[in-house]
């Protein structure tokens, strides 16, 4: 186990991330893959349970009306944890200042950073997370 980073550590750590990696198939969802910037980020952070609640939403009826609502979200989604306190907020939408069109409170978390973004881009097989920065 490594030493725990500072939140600032943290963030300056992940914005290192550039992509060319390799990828982590979602272990109870098969169409989901992430990036090893978003295992880094879940691994510091003992933050799994992220891209368990993102990887829950591909395949949902809920997901499905979004992107039937916004064809956008077919291809690329952008997710976004906000934390205050320690209550979070998880939100997903298809371009900056739309409403979400996927939102969800996480009563309790303490996830040692205010925000952080992970991207959703459709590979024509499944979906890939990975952090803005491995675009």
């Amino acid at each position: 186990m490594t030493d725990t980073l500072s939140p600032p550590e943290l963030a300056a750590q992940l914005r290192q991330f550039t992509g060319g990696g390799g990828f982590y198939r979602h272990p109870l969802n098969p169409e989901v893959i992430y990036t090893e910037g978003v295992r880094f980020l879940a691994e510091q952070a003992e933050a799994f349970w992220l891209i368990d609640t993102i990887a829950s939403y591909f395949g949902s009826p809920l997901m499905r009306r979004a992107i039937t609502e916004d064809p956008r979200l077919a291809d690329l989604q952008f997710w976004t944890l906000t934390v205050l306190g320690l209550v979070g907020e998880l939100t997903m939408e298809a371009d900056q200042g739309v409403p979400p069109a996927i939102r969800q409170e996480i009563p309790f978390t303490d996830f040692p950073l205010p925000i952080v973004r992970v991207w959703a881009g459709f590979n024509g097989e499944g979906w890939a997370l990975y952090l803005p920065s491995e675009h």
